[in-house]
């Protein structure tokens, strides 16, 4: 009978010890989310894109804005691309990179040449734009490949970039976890397009209203206009409260000023004159490029704007980035990505 009741006290003991440590297993769970959380939920300083080299102001999060020198794999804004090439014009030199003084490149073979030689050097930055080339190409393994090591070496876009890998199930298997896990990861540093794609997963696939809402309030606090607009959307919705919602409409509004200078502007205004010119009416009347006139880079960059109203001009392909010059404007202006738009570096601009 007494080892009957031994026995009996036994089990009873190991059920317990053994609900005992699930408990713990689940508590353990429960304060390591939490701690995830409050990394997750923490506003960065600035976005994973840092400042201008040159000016030191805050990179503007439309990538349009910015400009990639494949000699050096640096990143300046387009303000400090014009004011480069307005020096360069008004002295009379070659065109050079405005951080290491190297020819700018002629055509799209010189750029991946330089590009290759930084992947070569190692450079994350290079090495995610070749992962972006294989990608575009359709070969997502290599891309995948290339992301990869990138990400190991410390490139915030390439965490992202893997995210839409894992979620699409390109070069990989679907998982829906990694997804998650690297976008959480390219949040934490500070990457706008990961902090919106978390906000929009949230409410659609969890239907979690107040994360995605910490979410888009950290994102425009960072100067990211969709998800300022998303945040009216839950305001007017009664979702966001009056206080949090004035502070980050005034946080929002002082990160896109930090944003601003007038080179900055000068281009930018540039821009949307050519956005309205471009190629349009051209495509609708079957304009020929041999029937326009003939605009070089130099023109291009000494034009007055008053002179875009004076008739429809054709850039030369003397060089990759004057393309770039009216690349963001096409691509506002058509909805379509510039890998759409181009097939060649010529360009067209055209008049009302």
């Amino acid at each position: 009978m007494c080892q009957a009741a031994d026995a009996a006290d036994i089990d009873m003991s190991c059920a317990s010890f053994n609900n005992v440590k699930l408990k713990n297993k689940e508590r353990g769970r429960e304060r390591a989310a939490e701690g995830r959380d409050e990394i997750l939920f923490r506003q960065p300083e600035s976005t994973h894109l840092g400042d201008c080299p040159i000016c030191f102001l805050p990179l503007q999060i439309d990538l349009y804005r910015s400009t990639l020198l494949s000699c050096c794999s640096k990143v300046i804004c387009k303000g400090c691309r014009r004011a480069n090439k307005l020096r360069g014009v008004n002295k009379n030199l070659h065109h050079t990179c405005a951080m290491c003084r190297q020819p700018m490149p002629r055509s799209n073979e010189e750029f991946n040449t330089n590009n290759m030689k930084r992947v070569t050097a190692n450079d994350p930055v290079a090495i995610k734009e070749e992962g972006k080339k294989h990608y575009h190409e359709g070969h997502y393994r290599g891309a995948f490949e290339y992301w990869t090591k990138a990400s190991e070496l410390g490139n915030v876009d390439a965490i992202y970039l893997l995210s839409l890998l894992y979620r699409d199930g390109r070069g990989v298997e679907k998982n829906e976890e990694k997804e998650w896990y690297h976008l959480e990861e390219a949040a934490i540093a500070g990457h706008v397009g990961a902090r919106f794609a978390l906000a929009h997963s949230e409410k659609v696939r969890h239907g979690s209203i107040d994360r995605a809402v910490k979410h888009y309030i950290i994102a425009a606090n960072l100067g990211c206009n969709n998800s300022m607009e998303a945040l009216k959307q839950f305001y007017k919705k009664g979702d966001v409260s009056d206080d949090k919602f004035t502070a980050a409409l005034h946080t929002h509004q002082a990160a896109i000023d930090e944003m601003k200078s007038p080179q900055r502007e000068e281009q930018a205004n540039l821009e949307r004159i050519i956005s309205r010119k471009v190629a349009k009416k051209s495509c609708q009347r079957g304009v020929k490029p041999s029937n326009l006139p003939m605009l070089s880079t130099k023109e291009v960059h000494t034009l007055a704007p008053a002179r875009l109203h004076e008739g429809a001009w054709m850039m030369t392909d003397d060089a990759v980035d004057t393309s770039e010059l009216v690349i963001s404007a096409v691509s506002s202006f058509s909805r379509q990505p510039p890998a759409l738009l181009f097939s060649s570096p010529l360009v067209f601009l055209h008049r009302n």
